[in-house]
Formats: C-alpha cells, structure tokens, sequence
C-alpha cells in the first residue's frame, strides 16, 4: 500500500476524534458554559448535519481544483474548526467550530475513498479504502479515549487543541506523500448528479443509513445501558467503548480484505449476522460478560459493512465517482442521526434502556432486504442485457459491480 495512504489514515484519525471525543466531554462542556446536557448534545447534532450538508456542498465546490488540492483545503477547515472550539468565549461560537470542523468531513472522506481506490490495483481498491477508514476506527481505539482522559484532566480546550494539530500533521501529510493526481476531464457537476439517476447508487447510499443506523441506534445509548442494566461502573464505559473501537478496527479490516473478493456475500453475512447480534443485546445487556462481547461484535459487524459500502457506490458510479462517494458519508452520519432519535422514542415511550437494540436489529434487517432487492436487480440486468454486461456497461437502472 502507498505512503499516501498513510497520510488520509492520519486526517481519517483525527477527524474521527473530534467526531466522537464530544461524547465523554458534554459534561464538561455543558458546565463550563453554564447549558443543560440535551442542549451540550446539539454539539453532537449539529456536527452530524454539517456532514450530511456539508458532504455535496464542499464536493460541488471541489470539482475546479485537483482532489489533492481539495483534501488540503479541507484540513485547513478542519483546523478551523476545532481552533475555534478550543477558545470558543461562549456555547454559540463553540457549536459554530463544530459545524466548521464537520463540513470537512464528508468530502475528505469522499475524495479521500476516490484518492486511495485510483493509487492502487483494481483488485486491492476495497483494501485501499478501508486502510484509510482505519484511521477513523483507530480514534476510537485511542483518539477518543485518551482525548476524553485529557479532557478531563487538563481541560476539555485542550482536547480540542490537539485534535487542532492533529489536523495540522494531516494537511503536512497530505500536502507531502499524496501523488497530484490530473482532475478527471469533462467532469462537470450535471456528470456527478448523475449517478443519483442510478437505483444502485440510491440502494447502496439507503443500505449505509439503514445498516450503520442499527449500530448506532445501540451505540448512542450504550452508557445508560451498561451501567444501569449491565451493571457496570460509569467509569467502565470508556473501555467499552475501546472494545467497540478495537471491534470496528477489526470489522473494517475484513470488509477491506474480503469486498474485493465477494462484495455481494459480505454485505448479506455482515448486515444479517448484525441485526442477530442487535437483537440478542436486549438478552446478553444483562450479563457484564455478554455484553461486552456483543459490543465489540457490533462493532466488528457495523464496520465490515463500510468498504464493501463505499467500494459499491465507487462501483455503480464510475463516471462520476466523487460527489456520490461523498454524499455516501454523510449517509453514514444520516444513519446516525436518524438511529439515535429513533432509539430515544423508544426509550421515552418506557420501553427500557435495552429498546434501541430492537430499533437497531430492525434497521439493519431492513437493510439487509435491500441488499439482496439489490441483487436481484444486478441478476435481471444480466439477463436482459446481457451483450452491456459483457462490455462492462450497464443502463443506469443498474450498472454491475465488478468484484
């Protein structure tokens, strides 16, 4: 794999950090500016939405200057925003350096999956993607813990100041090791909108909200979970949450290996293996044991879902690649966002700290039936035209994927 890998892992690592590491900090945050936690919890929100937006909008502006160029315009904006957290004067300002910091987001990641899949072989793009996706399941692993650990010691500022360079040994990396590939010629924006003509890009971006969704629907909820119906200690929710760290590290990188091989099949074990293991959480949640396992299993299984995920939405939009991987990410965030307010209906309703993970089990049920519509759309193609297939065309209903 390329050195240029290497540098998108490092801007994957710190943008996943100060994605999640507001989570442990809301406590913090809500006391230094004298808000109440729901209204700290629109630090979360309001950074998931700025990637939903923020992914079309900054890939649209993209589409002049070289994809190097852009990733590094979006690191300076990352930069930005988390500066700006970090002296934030009050609660206004500090939501206004989320949302700058959550615009970079989807497009890095957008362009970062284009970037990686176009330096190496066709049969290692998955394997590329997912390395730079590693960075983002790494911050869990470490980037969140330590960084709610400084938070709490030396200042929830702080955090966000190093999360700030972070960015800064990103944009150096990038601006360093990533090659100054040639824009693509006769891209325009009404070549990238296209790919949403596609019913396959369109499954694909639905099977992302809904399959991630179902992790997070158990995830967002996982603290009051595990402390008041696992039994645990509130100090043990961060190594919980390092399980679900080092269960997602170890999830994409098997998505990464095995997408290239069997994309189709790994997304029906993946998703379906997923909305069992949702649905069992409501029974193992009461057992300290078995609910630390299944949270480094969902972990595992919401992430093997991410290379297959993207590499499918690079697949069916070939011509047009950027805008649709972009807006595939903010999907993910979508999925999030979508997940957690389902899963506090359920919750507020009196169902139990434990009713998400039905919301969850659905979810991905729901995508896993997509997943196999999705098919089955690929298999008539096929057999209505199959002199398309052989040339490696397809009508825009469904453009075969290439495993």
């Amino acid at each position: 794999m390329p050195l240029a890998l290497l540098a998108l892992a490092i801007g994957a690592f710190g943008i996943g950090t100060t994605e999640f590491v507001i989570m442990g900090l809301l406590p913090e945050v809500a006391g230094d500016f004298g808000v109440s936690i729901p209204t700290a919890g629109f630090l979360v929100t309001g950074y998931a939405l700025g990637v939903v937006l923020g992914a079309p909008l900054m890939t649209v502006l993209g589409t002049k200057i070289s994809r190097k160029r852009m990733l590094m315009l979006l690191m300076g904006l990352f930069i930005a925003g988390n500066l700006l957290s970090a002296v934030a004067p009050v609660f206004g300002v500090m939501l206004a350096g989320r949302v700058v910091a959550s615009l970079a987001h989807g497009a890095f990641f957008g362009i970062g999956s284009v970037v990686a899949a176009e330096l190496v072989a066709p049969e290692k793009k998955a394997g590329a993607i997912a390395m730079m996706f590693t960075g983002l399941t790494v911050a869990n692993v470490v980037g969140v813990p330590l960084g709610t650990f400084v938070g709490q010691t030396l200042g929830w500022r702080m955090t966000f100041t190093i999360v700030a360079a972070l960015g800064v040994v990103g944009l150096a990396g990038v601006a360093k090791l990533v090659p100054d590939l040639p824009k693509p010629e006769g891209v325009r924006l009404r070549h990238e909108l296209a790919a949403f003509r596609n019913v396959q890009v369109l499954l694909a971006m639905a099977m992302t909200v809904l399959g991630f969704g179902g992790v997070f629907a158990a995830v967002t909820y996982l603290a009051p979970m595990m402390t008041d119906v696992a039994g645990y200690a509130d100090s043990s929710v961060t190594w919980l949450l390092v399980l679900f760290g080092l269960g997602m590290v170890a999830g994409n990188l098997i998505g990464g290996k095995f997408a290239d091989r069997a994309l189709m099949p790994l997304l029906y074990i993946s998703l379906g293996s997923l909305a069992v293991v949702l649905a069992l959480f409501t029974l193992t949640a009461h057992n300290k044991v078995a609910a630390a396992v299944t949270v480094a299993l969902i972990g595992a299984l919401g992430f093997a879902t991410v290379p297959p995920l993207q590499k499918r939405v690079l697949d069916q939009a070939p011509g047009a690649p950027t805008l649709a991987s972009a807006v595939n990410i903010g999907a993910f965030n979508l999925g999030n966002a979508l997940s957690a307010w389902l899963g506090g209906i359920v919750i507020a309703a009196g169902l139990g700290y434990t009713a998400p993970n039905w919301v969850g089990a659905a979810l991905a049920g729901s995508a896993l039936v997509l997943a196999v519509v999705s098919a089955a759309l690929e298999r008539r193609t096929a057999v209505t035209h199959p002199s398309l297939v052989a040339a490696g065309k397809a009508p825009v209903e469904a453009t075969p994927v290439h495993h």
